[in-house]
């Protein structure tokens, strides 16, 4: 067994929206997220390896291993076809999935992610990673927002409880260096732009124009075939800062048919 986390919600059944958090983060970074999505579409939402609930699953380390996992675990339930959204590290490892599962996703929705350019903000993810009480949190979270922007205080304690578990920070850092193959000053590791390009699914993808974890790239750096859209006051946290906005993007994702490009 993979030993993943996944909560199921909506829909008891019909073609699931499969939902993968960031970097340090949970699956209930997509809570928001959820109030703004049709109550019959079904949602799997699942805690990557080394995260949450997935503490101790298998798949430890970079987006290919958790790729890996999260489609053997989806096997595990009987989940054959599936619409796939991640965020940040979640979008990368979502990007795998699409590339080594391509007959199975009906349509990719990339929310800030990671692994399309070298460039990151390797110091702020490091003292992320670290980060354990409340003042250190909010500090990296404001960070990684929009300036104005305030994490709520569930959001807040839910980190702190995270953190809080025996092995937790110890995953973290694993994770952390799997990021970085060539080390955090080389940057993060690339997605393969021929296999993103030749993906045959309809391909969306949402980012904030003050992200300051990975910055926001221009339309000419993806494939021509993403549908690509900016948010100018938001930042790298877009599910809490801007959930209705990531929410009416995976509602028209899950509205595609399936495979091939208009």
């Amino acid at each position: 067994m993979s030993g993943l986390e996944m909560i199921a919600s909506g829909a008891a059944s019909g073609t699931p929206l499969v939902l993968l958090h960031g970097f340090g983060g949970s699956l209930s970074a997509w809570d928001r997220v959820l109030e703004s999505l049709p109550s019959d579409l079904r949602v799997i939402r699942i805690d990557l390896p080394g995260h949450g609930g997935s503490l101790h699953a298998d798949g430890r380390g970079g987006a290919g291993r958790m790729a890996k996992a999260i489609l053997a675990g989806l096997d595990e339930i009987g989940i054959e076809d599936f619409y796939i959204a991640g965020h940040s590290m979640g979008g990368a490892v979502a990007a795998l999935v699409a590339i080594r599962a391509g007959d199975r996703v009906r349509s990719l929705s990339l929310v800030a992610p990671g692994g399309m350019a070298p460039e990151i903000n390797a110091d702020l993810l490091a003292r992320y990673a670290r980060a354990r009480d409340e003042p250190e949190i909010r500090t990296c979270m404001a960070e990684m927002s929009a300036p104005g922007f305030t994490a709520s205080q569930s959001v807040v304690d839910e980190f702190i409880a995270q953190r809080a578990r025996p092995g937790a920070l110890e995953a973290l850092a694993e994770t952390y260096e799997a990021m970085f193959p060539e080390g955090p000053e080389k940057g993060q590791g690339v997605l393969p732009a021929d296999a993103l390009a030749a993906l045959e699914m309809p391909v969306f993808v949402i980012w904030g124009l003050a992200d300051k974890v990975l910055p926001c790239p221009s339309p000419a750096a993806l494939p021509a075939t993403f549908a690509f859209s900016v948010l100018p006051e938001a930042g790298h946290m877009l599910p809490e800062e801007a959930p209705e906005m990531v929410a009416h993007m995976l509602v028209q994702a899950v509205a595609e048919p399936r495979g091939g490009r208009s």
